[in-house]
């Protein structure tokens, strides 16, 4: 506390108006007209007026400090999740119990805390539940049932509910393993950040071990890896990664179960695995060869062990589209080259694939087939290849034929050779809108000039998978593991064309090192068209490749055919995925196709979906640009099968009826795998500036709470001025009045 002074202009201007005023003083009334008295009075009432004015100049000051608290709150969030029910704690006591007892053990703190801070407390699951006071007294939930830890939403929830708030601090107690619904799913660091950049600290006492006691013998089966279709009698690869706890240098056989019939699982193979330490981790391949077309059901399940807590993860099931087969393809060839003989020798293995064979000769068109109008009507074969053949093997309106069939829905793919694509004259033909890639009107390699290096690639390319190509079942020639490294063992090709671009909403399956395009693929109508810049596959049986030969050019085909679209019918329904945790969005495409295999924009559709137990869920259909439907299912809550089944109508006629099926899967998130994780505790208190204590020290983390309140205690300052109030100026007032009135009186005016 102490006083001010702002005087104007300067303390020498209030000087020299004081020296003046002071002056004035010598200059009163005559002593012969006045009394001495009266005299000494007037004096007293100048002097005071003049004390007024000199401390109005001086423009006076009282300054004091003044210390207001300002409120906070200091938040405990308790996980209340089935994870703390885990008996891993000293004493065989579970970490709910130790939570429960280093709160009750800091309550008296708490209170003490609580008359200075206001004190919360929330459990926590799914998100935060307030806990309520009751004469100085928490009430906890007697058990931990909470069916999920959602650490990272619960923070979030927290800062809503203090919106406005100061908070002293949160502190969190919980195994600090984070298993969260999609819906609550908010990753904790997320929170932690948004804390720390409002500036307020987070507190964690981990509990539990990093491996819980619900492991100590545990089998679980994770990440089954298996096509969604495949064909008739080809290998249908299943893997998955299996974990073992508690059972090392014990035998167990991992068994792959397959719906024979309705509801019949029979098991197919079996491969043993032994763990030779804890927690190992297997990758467990296993196959079978489908003889029936149709939807079955896979399980890949290893038996269910003594002393296992939790067996619901002992096997993961799918489902998987067995597709038919039983199709023609037509291959045109200009010159009798070698890849066409090892591509039909790769056919020759599948009976159900027919392949006829014609070469065309450019040079000589009167010398071909005379049939190619009939070859290219609709129906007649299901997929067309084209080799080395120059576009004047055949005239336009052929061409135009047959670009029309693939409109239609037949599949189509030009390989690579000297007179192919644009050197072939491809781009002034009618199969310039059909085939994937951009080529230009005047790209033409002639008959007899040297090759042009501006249409084809030199040296020798090494095929390489794109992201997109890994998802296609027409280049699956090996297991789901090891697929990606068989493509990169296969010899390089012997040259290949180059394309000069890619047309909108073409896919680049294959490609060379340097990312040049080699295997493009895209939709022309209803049906399926493959560039292959390649002519010389015939190199991989020559070098020991020869399943991984016939595998390629055999799904090719099915897939230029779409064989891999399941269908009932002219109505078609599909899923990307089979399987679903409980409350996922379940998306599927349907639709219907006519004679020719275009899209039928008109038909009015009907879904159901069947539940485990026999219910039925609604589900949402909305019409996509193509025409096709796009659906959704969000209520499929319960684990088990479900079954999708569509029906098109058009004009009241029905054009069929077609299903398929999912699984959701049984889900524990809690108990499937209780480790605690000390880690994301630590980390995420550090990053606000918080720290990490144990469980026995909340009583003195409490203590250094307090201790910071004075952080929340805020200092102002306070002036209070005398010269500028208005008694002030009513004390100037009534001297200057009371000494004109008296010298009125006396006579001295």
């Amino acid at each position: 506390m102490h006083w001010s002074f702002s005087p104007v202009v300067g303390y020498w201007f209030v000087a020299g108006v004081a020296l003046v005023l002071l002056a004035l003083l010598w200059f009163g009334p005559a002593r012969e007209k006045i009394s001495p008295p009266r005299r000494r009075t007037l004096v007293y009432l100048r002097l005071a007026i003049i004390a007024l004015t000199i401390l109005a100049l001086l423009r006076p000051a009282w300054i004091h400090t003044t210390i207001t608290k300002q409120a906070a709150t200091l938040m405990l969030l308790l996980d209340q999740s089935r994870s703390m029910q885990v008996t891993d704690a000293a004493a065989k006591q579970s970490r709910w119990q130790v939570l429960s007892q280093s709160v009750y053990n800091s309550l008296p703190r708490l209170l003490d805390l609580d008359r200075d801070l206001e004190v919360q407390v929330y459990t926590f699951d799914a998100a935060p539940q307030r806990v309520s006071w009751d004469e100085g007294k928490f009430h906890l939930p007697e058990n931990a049932t909470g069916a999920e830890s959602a650490i990272g939403h619960s923070l979030e929830e927290l800062m809503r509910l203090s919106a406005g708030k100061r908070l002293a601090g949160v502190i969190l107690i919980s195994d600090g393993a984070q298993r969260a619904s999609l819906k609550h799913d908010a990753a904790p660091q997320v929170a932690a950040r948004r804390l720390a950049d409002l500036g307020f600290p987070l507190y964690t006492i981990p509990l539990g071990q990093a491996r819980g006691a619900g492991q100590v013998r545990d089998v679980a089966v994770n990440e089954l890896r298996v096509p969604a279709s495949v064909f008739v009698k080809n290998e249908m690869p299943v893997q998955a990664v299996v974990r073992l706890d508690g059972f090392v240098n014990q035998e167990l056989p991992v068994q792959l179960l397959v719906e024979t019939e309705p509801g019949k699982m029979t098991p197919i193979e079996a491969k043993p695995i032994q763990a030779t330490e804890d927690g190992q981790e297997f990758t467990v391949g296993l196959k079978h060869l489908p003889n029936t077309p149709g939807e079955v059901k896979v399980t890949l399940q290893v038996a269910p062990q003594p002393g296992e807590t939790i067996t619901a993860n002992n096997s993961i099931s799918t489902f998987v589209t067995i597709n038919s087969e039983g199709l023609n393809a037509l291959y045109l060839e200009g010159v009798s080259r070698v890849e066409q003989k090892f591509v039909r020798r790769a056919m020759d293995d599948s009976p159900d694939i027919r392949v006829d064979y014609l070469r065309l000769d450019a040079q000589r068109r009167e010398l071909n087939p005379p049939d190619m109008q009939a070859r290219f009507t609709p129906g007649k074969y299901d997929v067309y290849l084209i080799g080395d053949l120059d576009s004047a093997a055949l005239t336009d309106p052929l061409w135009q034929q047959l670009a029309d069939t693939v409109r239609g829905g037949a599949g189509l793919m030009m390989l690579g050779g000297l007179h192919s694509f644009g050197a072939g004259g491809y781009g002034t033909s009618s199969l310039a809108d059909v085939l994937p890639i951009e080529i230009g009107r005047f790209e033409r390699q002639s008959f007899g000039e040297p090759i042009r290096t501006d249409l084809h690639l030199q040296g020798s390319p090494q095929m390489r998978l794109t992201g997109l190509g890994k998802l296609q079942s027409l280049l699956q020639i090996d297991s789901a593991g090891t697929n990606e490294s068989a493509w990169k063992a296969l010899p390089a090709l012997d040259g290949a064309n180059k394309f000069a671009g890619l047309k909108p909403g073409a896919q680049t399956l294959l490609e060379t090192e340097r990312g040049e395009p080699l295997l493009v693929a895209k939709n022309y109508g209803g049906g399926r068209v493959l560039a292959f810049a390649g002519d010389s596959t015939w190199r991989w049986p020559l070098h020991g490749f020869v399943s991984q030969h016939k595998r390629f050019w055999r799904q090719t085909i099915l897939w230029l055919a779409q064989k891999d679209i399941r269908s009932d019918g002219n109505v078609w329904v599909r899923l990307d995925r089979r399987r679903f945790a409980p409350g996922m969005r379940v998306e599927f495409t349907a639709g219907a196709r006519n004679e020719t295999g275009d899209t039928v924009r008109d038909a009015k559709y009907t879904v159901e979906v069947s539940t485990p137990d026999g219910r039925k869920l609604p589900a949402r259909l909305n019409q996509m640009t193509n025409g096709d439907q796009q659906g959704l299912v969000l209520d499929a809550m319960e684990p088990g099968d479900y079954t999708i089944q569509v029906r098109a109508q058009v004009g009241g006629v029905e054009l069929g009826t077609t299903q398929a099926r999912f699984l959701v899967y049984e889900q524990d998130l809690e108990l499937e795998n209780p480790a605690a994780d000390r880690g994301t505790l630590e980390a995420i208190a550090a990053m606000t500036g918080g720290k990490t204590v144990a469980p026995e020290q909340l009583g003195s983390l409490v203590d250094e709470i307090r201790s910071t309140i004075k952080q929340f205690e805020v200092e102002t300052q306070v002036k209070d001025t005398l010269w500028d109030t208005w008694p002030f100026f009513m004390l100037f007032i009534a001297l200057l009045t009371a000494e004109w009135y008296l010298r009125k009186k006396w006579g001295l005016v």
